[in-house]
This record gives structure tokens, C-alpha cells and sequence, in this order.
């Protein structure tokens, strides 16, 4: 590219090609290069089948090297002041660089050294690859999350109650085997497409399934939060941590299959039907997207319906206090069990843990002590006046204090 290098971004990802020297060079200056992974313009072949400029395309992608980044936050907002423009592909936007050392402008072009990239058939393969890179990198920051956490899919499953269950590790292995397939062939053919396409509803299916148990279990606990029984709501917490963990497992592990599916099946489009990948790509991100989000708002209204319980549970610290605490240390567990299932899908964390009040504290709330005294009229005083059993309980309280 005679130090000319360039940049291409689908939202998700960062793709910078050029001269290996360059490459490295350029993202060595912005602090990337650790962050960054080969690329593989190897996938750009059956591109070149179609348009014009093929024989050129391909000698051009052969000299050259390509290293790819996942956007953070922090990352993304850089790539903005890189100046990148839309380009006539959906969803993906490219600049060139002359000076990788000294970058001070950014420009558009559209011919001239490194210019094949611009052309619509390969930047449309360069977003396909993209977008693979995409799910294989958070297909491995669920992996990692699967290991941390030392608990095997397979055991988890076998814990369920539900028979179907059973068909998603079958949907494991037939999608294991088509990526090795993939991975020995460079391809994805027809037949080894055929062998885990119907697939797809096993994930579903399994994903409804868990968000509906997860959601079975807060309205539990809510049920409880309503009585304000606390012995009660803390068995329903309890259990809600219990099995919470394992059903975050089996969203992540369909997760993990459904990424490995989108792999599977940009190939195959690349392979048979190379002018039909930017449907499919855009299709597919919407797809993921939709799922991010159902995921994002079930788990956060989850965690939005434990913190309720937790105050219920605080308010009456009184009566209850080594009760309350271990329903905060449950709510707590189950808040960090879904901040670490929710991080590899580049989901927003960082929830607050919750905190009960000091028995001390308690005894001088008015709040605290009207709910000691009605629960101790309910259970053992009868008809004694609300105002009477106030003053009982502030007296138990002072008392204790002094001590």
C-alpha cells in the first residue's frame, strides 16, 4: 500500500490493513497492537469470484496484512476521531491514512495503492469476516466465563427437570463438529451446513426456557416481598440463588452456540452466495442484538425485583437481623453471578451490592421499630394498642443496647 494503511469499522470491530510493518506500527502508536488478532484475508477468496479487478484484488490482499480489534467503549469513542466515512456498504465505514507515524488527517479515497478494499464485493467480505471475528471473540469470553466459574454444562443440564434440555448438548456436539469441519476445510459446504441448521431451535427453545425459570423464580421471591414475611422471603431468596447461577449457565452456553451458529452461517453464504452476505450479516446483527437486549432487560428487571425484597428484608432488621443478612448476602451472590454472565455479552454492569442496617441503627428508627412492634402484635399480643407495642419494642431495644 506504499505506507498507505486502512481502516475499517462495522461498529464492533476495528479492521486495519496494510503492510505488516505498518500495521503494527499504527496500532503500536494508539496502544492497540495487544488488543488486536490476525485477521485472516485468506476468507476474502470466494469474494473475488465476482466484479471486476479480481486477478488484481487478489494479488493485492496476498501482500498485505490485517490485524482486527474489538470496539470497547473507550476504543470505539478513539475510532471516531479517526474520521472514518460511511461507505456504500451497510453498517461499515473506512478511511486511509498516508503516515501511520504521524497521523494528523484522515481521508476518503477511492482509487490509487490499497484501493481494491473500496471495492463493494470485498469491503462486503471484509464485514462478513468482521463480524465473524465479532462472535468467535465473545465466544471465548464465554468460555473463559464457563471455566471461571468451574461448574461443566454437561452437569448443569443433567440437573434439570426439563427433558428437552437434553437436545442442546446434541446441538453442542453437531456445532463443535461443523467448526472443526470449518476449521480443516476453510469452508462451510452444503453438507456441513445440513448437519446443524435445524439447530437453531433447540437454542431458542432452551433460551425461553431458562428466562422463563429465572422469571418464575423472582416472582417468588416478589410474592414473598408482598407478605413481607420475612422467614418466607428469605427461603425464596435462597432458592433464587440456588438455581439462578445454573440457569445464567445455560443462557450463556446457548449464547456461546448461537455464535458459533452465526460463524457457520456467514461462511456458508460466503461460499455459496457471496453477493447475499450483507443481508445475511445485517439480518444476523439484528438478531444478536435483539437477544442482548432481552437478555440485558430480563436480568436487570431480575436483580430490580431482589433489591426490592432486600429493602423489604432491611426494614425490619429488628426482629430479624441474622435473617436479613443472609437475604442480602443471597441477593449479593445472585448480583455478582449476573454481572459475571453478563460481561462477556458486552452487557452493562456494576450493580451496587446491598447492605443491611446496623441492629443498632434499627433501634433508633421509628420505621424499624412500628414494624417490630405490628409483626410482634400480630404473632403473640393480639389487640394491644399499636402505640403500646412501639414503646414495648423501644424498650427491648434500649435495653439490648446497653448491655
Amino acid at each position: 500500500m506504499d505506507d498507505q494503511i486502512q481502516l475499517i469499522s462495522d461498529g464492533d470491530g476495528l479492521a486495519v490493513i496494510g503492510s505488516r510493518a505498518d500495521v503494527e506500527r499504527f496500532l503500536a502508536a494508539e496502544g492497540l497492537w495487544s488488543l488486536s488478532k490476525d485477521f485472516g484475508l485468506s476468507g476474502f477468496g470466494p469474494l473475488l469470484r465476482i466484479g471486476a479487478g479480481a486477478a488484481q484484488a487478489g494479488s493485492d490482499i496476498a501482500a498485505h496484512s490485517c490485524r482486527w480489534l474489538k470496539l470497547t467503549e473507550e476504543s470505539a469513542q478513539r475510532v471516531k476521531e479517526f474520521g472514518l466515512m460511511d461507505s456504500k456498504t451497510p453498517g461499515i465505514s473506512h478511511a486511509m491514512v498516508g503516515d501511520p507515524g504521524t497521523i494528523k488527517k484522515w481521508l476518503q479515497v477511492a482509487n490509487g495503492p490499497g484501493a481494491f478494499l473500496t471495492n463493494p464485493a470485498v469491503l462486503s467480505g471484509a464485514a462478513g469476516i468482521m463480524a465473524q471475528l465479532a462472535r468467535q471473540h465473545e465466544m471465548n469470553e464465554i468460555k473463559s466465563y464457563l471455566a471461571a466459574i468451574d461448574q461443566k454444562i454437561d452437569d448443569v443440564l443433567s440437573g434439570q427437570e426439563h427433558p428437552e434440555l437434553g437436545k442442546l448438548l446434541g446441538a453442542g456436539w453437531d456445532i463443535e463438529c461443523a467448526m472443526t469441519v470449518r476449521e480443516q476445510t476453510r469452508r462451510v459446504d452444503e453438507i456441513t451446513w445440513s448437519t446443524v441448521q435445524s439447530r437453531t431451535n433447540t437454542i431458542t427453545d432452551a433460551l425461553g426456557w431458562a428466562l422463563l425459570r429465572l422469571n418464575a423464580l423472582t416472582e417468588r421471591v416478589e410474592s414473598n416481598t408482598r407478605t413481607k414475611k420475612i422467614g418466607d422471603l428469605a427461603t425464596a431468596v435462597k432458592e433464587a440463588e440456588s438455581k439462578a447461577g445454573k440457569l445464567l449457565i445455560i443462557l450463556a452456553y446457548c449464547f456461546e452456540l448461537q455464535d458459533s451458529l452465526d460463524v457457520l452461517r456467514l461462511d456458508r453464504v460466503l461460499d455459496a452466495s457471496p453477493d447475499e452476505l450483507d443481508g445475511h450479516r445485517l439480518a444476523l446483527k439484528v438478531e444478536r442484538h435483539k437477544r442482548r437486549e432481552r437478555i440485558a432487560r430480563e436480568t436487570g428487571h431480575m436483580m430490580a425485583r431482589l433489591d426490592a425484597a432486600a429493602g423489604t428484608a432491611d426494614a425490619h432488621v429488628l426482629l430479624h437481623s441474622t435473617t436479613v443478612q443472609a437475604v442480602m448476602g443471597s441477593i449479593n451472590r445472585v448480583g455478582i453471578a449476573v454481572d459475571d454472565f453478563r460481561r462477556p455479552l458486552g452487557i452493562e454492569c456494576g450493580r451496587h451490592p446491598v447492605q443491611a442496617t446496623r441492629w443498632r441503627d434499627a433501634a433508633r428508627d421509628p420505621g424499624q421499630l412500628k414494624n417490630a412492634a405490628a409483626e410482634v402484635g400480630r404473632s403473640a399480643l393480639g389487640k394491644a394498642s399499636a402505640a403500646g407495642l412501639t414503646l414495648g419494642v423501644a424498650a427491648l431495644a434500649k435495653k439490648k443496647m446497653m448491655r
